[in-house]
């Protein structure tokens, strides 16, 4: 194989409907979990509800950053910061740093 060639990833070949079925059960999940805080999901994982809300822009949705995290809360991005948010540790900022240096390029 040379370097112009990339080995197919099998996941380009979920239907977008399942796809699509599959991200909306993660979204209605993590509505549900307000216990979950954006700050844990990053240090965990790199990713948070807004991580999600900014893909849903750059993937080409017709919706401004506010809408897609209105979208993806349930509610406008700073309500749901008023009600479910916490404030976070330094401990909890120095995992999310870590975990974010891991993402892959374009996170």
């Amino acid at each position: 194989m040379n370097a112009q060639q990339t080995i197919p990833d099998p996941l380009d070949e979920l239907d977008d409907a399942h796809a699509a079925a599959a991200f909306r059960r993660l979204v209605r999940h993590l509505r549900h979990r307000h216990d979950a805080q954006n700050i844990d999901l990053m240090g965990l994982s790199g990713f948070c509800r807004n991580c999600l809300a900014d893909w849903i822009v750059a993937a080409g949705a017709p919706l401004d950053k506010g809408a897609a995290r209105e979208l993806i809360h349930g509610m406008p991005a700073d309500e749901w910061k008023s009600r479910y948010q916490t404030e976070a540790t330094p401990e909890q900022m120095t995992r999310m740093k870590e975990s974010v240096a891991k993402n892959a390029p374009g996170h």
